[in-house]
């Protein structure tokens, strides 16, 4: 039997967390013998892929030839935002089970691509199912070092400014590494309706009244939600005043929560004035989009300890846990 030409011009688009389309070009008389298709697909981290040790033996990924380009997904083996080399080969099944297999193509590289709103909306799902029920709240807050609040008043004009934020949580997350925002909390004590006394983020603890950062003229958006191999799970939440840049941002990538009802954080007029609740059985992390002067709230102590086991700073969600993944790229 006349042996198959090497493929070659491969072309991988349509990329999404779990996803790729694939195409490549092989000698005309090929396209009618050719029954099976190899893929050699690895993390761009690991050089060394496993080609086959004996040409009869097929590589990581098998599949019955097909009109091309094909479409390989499976987040069993593709994660979010992972960067990838691929190779192909091409193979005839012969009537003895054995294969008859062309050369390897060349090596291309891409990188798989974020949560689709599609995906964040499972997240939120999965999360509501959790949240439990909400408690009244009046106040954001931020805890920081010492030093960072100085810094704040002396280099930054008494400003808090936006920054990057880190890669915690999901790694399919659209806002890891592309918003800019200032993180806030505004979980409660059930018993005593007031922030906790401890923070794993610093002894100084910035206050800010609700309705400076919430209110029916910012949106609220659904970011994320994870767990770090503990037993408390986390909600990632964005308010950006309408029409703001974070606003556009994330109007185009996460699900956009109704501010007077979600299971989450919400926002209502009662009797003339705006009440705030948040959910009790979850941790809410919540990124405010724009700056914010220290001169709109109170900054002080807290007379707890700072628990360093808390934090999340490029925390890595726990890949395993059925409460909090959804069956796509973690």
């Amino acid at each position: 039997m006349e042996l198959l030409s090497t493929p070659r011009s491969i072309e991988i688009n349509n990329i999404t967390c779990d996803s790729f389309r694939i195409s490549w070009a092989m000698d005309g008389g090929d396209l009618e013998r050719v029954t099976h298709y190899f893929i050699d697909l690895n993390k761009k981290e690991n050089k060394n892929s496993n080609k086959f040790k004996h040409r009869d033996v097929p590589t990581k990924l098998v599949a019955k030839a097909v009109p091309l380009p094909m479409t390989v997904r499976g987040h069993w083996f593709l994660s979010p935002r992972t960067e990838y080399s691929v190779a192909v080969q091409t193979a005839v099944k012969q009537s003895d089970g054995e294969y008859l297999v062309s050369g390897w193509s060349e090596t291309v590289e891409f990188c798989t691509g974020d949560y689709a709103k599609e995906h964040l909306a499972q997240l939120q799902e999965k999360a509501e199912l959790i949240a439990g029920r909400m408690l009244r709240f009046s106040v954001f807050y931020r805890n920081q070092h010492k030093e960072y609040f100085q810094h704040v008043r002396m280099h930054c004009g008494n400003v808090m400014k936006p920054s990057l934020k880190d890669n915690s949580g999901s790694h399919g997350s659209p806002t890891s590494g592309m918003l800019h925002g200032i993180f806030f909390s505004c979980n409660t004590e059930f018993n005593t309706g007031q922030p906790p006394q401890d923070s794993p983020y610093g002894r100084y603890r910035f206050q800010i009244p609700a309705q400076r950062l919430f209110s029916p003229n910012t949106n609220l958006y659904f970011a994320d939600f994870y767990c770090m191999y503990t037993a408390y799970h986390y909600v990632v939440l964005v308010l950006a005043p309408k029409g703001s840049p974070g606003d556009h941002f994330c109007r185009e990538r996460l699900p956009q929560l109704d501010i007077s009802c979600n299971k989450f954080l919400t926002c209502c007029m009662e009797d003339g004035e705006l009440v705030y609740h948040h959910a009790q059985d979850i941790i809410l992390e919540v990124i405010y989009t724009e700056p914010i002067d220290l001169s709109l709230g109170v900054l002080g102590e807290i007379s707890g300890h700072q628990l360093m086991s808390l934090s999340t700073a490029d925390a890595k969600k726990d890949p395993s846990c059925k409460t909090c993944n959804i069956s796509v790229g973690r």
